[in-house]
Order: C-alpha cells, then sequence, then structure tokens
C-alpha cells in the first residue's frame, strides 16, 4: 500500500494542537468556582464543541452566549475563575478562544496552575444554570484556601485579540514540566471567553503499577497521546483514545476520501480491498508496555467505515521520535515498524477485538501505528497490555518536543 505525507498544520498553528484537551467536559473537566457568570456561565468554557451565535437568543440577563461572560466591572478587582483538569498532567499550551465575543472580549487574561491533593481541597462546587449569579460569601471564602493568586503563572498577563474569525484563537505554548491538576484563568477586568482548551499529556503515578496488571496502555488518562496523521479532514485521531464510547462520528477520528481510490474496486481472498494508498496515526503509549489485547470500535461509523486496518509497533526513545516528528513519520526516515495486529477486515458500527490469536508478539514497545484503508472514521482505539515498570524509559514523563 502506498503512503502519505502527513497533513501540516496550518502555519499559524502550533504544534501542541496534536495533544489532548485535558480540560473539556467530555474527559471530566469542570469549572469549580468563578467570580461572576452574569450573562453566560462559565461551565461553556469547557464544553466540546465549537461555539455558537444566535442573533435573535437572549435571556433575562441580557445576550445569550456561547461561552463565559461577566457583566461590566463596577467594583474593585477583576473576575477569574478555577478549572479543575478532567486529566491531570502536565500542560503545552492554551487556546484562549473569543468566538463571537468582538464588543466584549476581555483586553488581558492570564493563567495559573497548581497540582493539588484532592483530599485537602475545600468544597468547591458550581451546580445548575448559573447565568445571572455571582460567586457568593462564602464560596469566595472556601476558594480562598486555596491561594490560588500564588499558583505558578503559565502565562502573563498578555493581550487578547476580538472574536473574529481571523483573530478568534489565542495561542499561548508552555514549558512547564510539572503535573497540574488545577488552573486559574484571570480576565482583566471582565468581559466574555467562548472556549479554554488546555492541550497536554496525561501523567498518572505509574510507581503503583503492577506489571501483572492489564490496562489501555494508549488512553489519554494513562499518558497515551498522537503524535502524528496523515489525515484528520472530519476528526481528529486523538479523540480514539478519549473516555467511554464514543457519542457520534464527531467523537473519532475519520478522514477524508482518498481521491486515489480505484474506479472500480476489488478484493482479495480474505474479502479485503485492494487499494493503493492508507490513512495513519501514531501514538506514543503512556508508558513501555507489552500489548496483549486490541479494540478497534467502529461505533456511529456505518457508512463511512475502513474497510481493513492494521496496527504496528516500534520503541522509540524521546530523541528518536523528536527526529520522526521533524520528518513527518516519512516512511523512508521513519522507525521500523513491526507488525503488531496484521491486516483485518472491519466491519460497521462494531466493536472489534483482537486477542493472542491475531496480535502478534512485539515485546515491550513505546509507539504505535494505526493504518486504515482506504479511508474513512474509527472511534475508538485501545491497546490493553502489562507496563514494563523496571525499567528506565518511563514514557509517562513527557519528552520535550
Amino acid at each position: 500500500m502506498a503512503d502519505r505525507t502527513a497533513v501540516k498544520l496550518n502555519s499559524s498553528q502550533p504544534h501542541f494542537l496534536q495533544f489532548n484537551d485535558l480540560a473539556c467536559e467530555a474527559v471530566g473537566g469542570k469549572v469549580v468556582f468563578a467570580t461572576d457568570e452574569w450573562f453566560a456561565p462559565a461551565e461553556n468554557l469547557l464544553k466540546r464543541g465549537p461555539p455558537e451565535f444566535l442573533a435573535s437568543a437572549f435571556t433575562e440577563f441580557g445576550k445569550w452566549m456561547d461561552g463565559w461572560e461577566t457583566r461590566r466591572k463596577r467594583i474593585p478587582g477583576h473576575d477569574w475563575c478555577i478549572v479543575q483538569l478532567g486529566v491531570p498532567g502536565v500542560i503545552h499550551g492554551f487556546d484562549v478562544d473569543t468566538s463571537y465575543f468582538t464588543g466584549n472580549y476581555p483586553p488581558s487574561i492570564s493563567v495559573q496552575a497548581a497540582c493539588l491533593d484532592e483530599l485537602s481541597l475545600p468544597s468547591l462546587s458550581l451546580e445548575g444554570d448559573r447565568t445571572g449569579m455571582a460567586a457568593s460569601e462564602s464560596q469566595f471564602e472556601a476558594v480562598s484556601q486555596l491561594h490560588s493568586e500564588n499558583w505558578e503563572e503559565l502565562v502573563s498577563v498578555t493581550e487578547l485579540k476580538p472574536g473574529y474569525a481571523d483573530s478568534c484563537h489565542n495561542y499561548f505554548s508552555v514549558t512547564f514540566p510539572h503535573r497540574v491538576t488545577h488552573i486559574r484563568l484571570n480576565m482583566y477586568p471582565d468581559g466574555g471567553i467562548a472556549r479554554l482548551r488546555v492541550y497536554g499529556v496525561g501523567q498518572r503515578d505509574w510507581s503503583t503499577a503492577s506489571s501483572q496488571e492489564k490496562m489501555d496502555l494508549v488512553a489519554m488518562v494513562n499518558g497515551g497521546v498522537c503524535v502524528g496523521y496523515s489525515d484528520a479532514h472530519f476528526g481528529h485521531p486523538r479523540n480514539m483514545i478519549g473516555l467511554g464510547r464514543a457519542d457520534n462520528m464527531a467523537d473519532g477520528w475519520e478522514t477524508a476520501r482518498r481521491l486515489d481510490r480505484p474506479k472500480v474496486l476489488k478484493i482479495d481472498e480474505k474479502g479485503i480491498l485492494q487499494v493503493p494508498g492508507f490513512e495513519w496515526a501514531v501514538f506514543r503509549l503512556g508508558h513501555l508496555g507489552v500489548i496483549s489485547n486490541v479494540e478497534i470500535d467502529t461505533n456511529h461509523f456505518k457508512g463511512n467505515f475502513p474497510d481493513s486496518c492494521k496496527i504496528e509497533a516500534s520503541c522509540l526513545t524521546s530523541k528518536e521520535e523528536k527526529t520522526f516528528i521533524s520528518c513527518k513519520w516519512n516512511n523512508s526516515k521513519g522507525p521500523r515498524w513491526r507488525n503488531l495486529l496484521p491486516p483485518q477486515k472491519l466491519k460497521p458500527h462494531y466493536r472489534h477485538f483482537y486477542s493472542r490469536d491475531s496480535v502478534l508478539q512485539c515485546g515491550p514497545v513505546t509507539h504505535v501505528r494505526l493504518l486504515i484503508a482506504p479511508d474513512g472514521g474509527v472511534s475508538r482505539l485501545r491497546l490493553w497490555g502489562h507496563p514494563v515498570v523496571n525499567n528506565s524509559a518511563n514514557l509517562g514523563q513527557v519528552s520535550k518536543l
């Protein structure tokens, strides 16, 4: 099968956009405190979907906005909120999205972070529709115990751009190599933000993991992350390592239809289409491990599932990974891949399970490449195996990409 080089990110987009959104509501992220939510509640910041604008939508408090919007401040101070990450980990960057906030976005923001012990946290929660509300005296008293004003500053006070289509994404790269559980988003002094994306790599404590315990080594909650792909026209491959089963087709990896498909399709003796091309996605496992079971889920992909798939694996150092990322995982310059799962015919809207009868023994590996032919969508990828814990190559520690 012929390979295709990776689709390049737009020149204005940073590399960290390939990583997981650790704060998204879909992975358990939540806002636990906000100073003010008069026009629109802060929980909107963490919605999975893109912001919407409804010109004729109003509430009793003012214009309905799909984001977090505070009232025009008439008292001392500035507005801020605290987000508890759904997946604690190392943050590589932020997207502060001001979509549709054109005359009401905050002039500046900053972001702080901390790694907190949940057992010692004060009781903080925001429930129900918070539109038209502000933090109570008791909520301010509870949150003051966190001393969040002293948390590590990841993004210093920086001006934002307005929420027009060509300026709404405010990207901030981060070089903070420590695990984070909570972030504080500061608005100076008030205004509205549509979405907050916190891109990074999940990090779990592998010191307590047993080499006898089987776990999903590529799951985002275990530190798995996408580090390259050929095409993500309809859905990013990072979706495949998310929590649970997919909600819909948007919650999966889906490519465009390849233009080099044969005019008349033919199959081989195993019923697999004979096509010249394929699409691919590369993942770094959360930890060095031995894979014994594979799950490929095409849930919701009924008329657009791939005809077949296969999986390859390799064991790479952080330095090698960085080199291969720079060359877009080009086959001629890329790693030596070993077959983990030979070509398998796929079904629509179906959970495919492969065990030792199909999964080949590759020994300890750090990276996998999923290949689908000729194109289509996969909702979830699970790679069950045993972590190799007594080894210096602990991939729970984030590579310096």
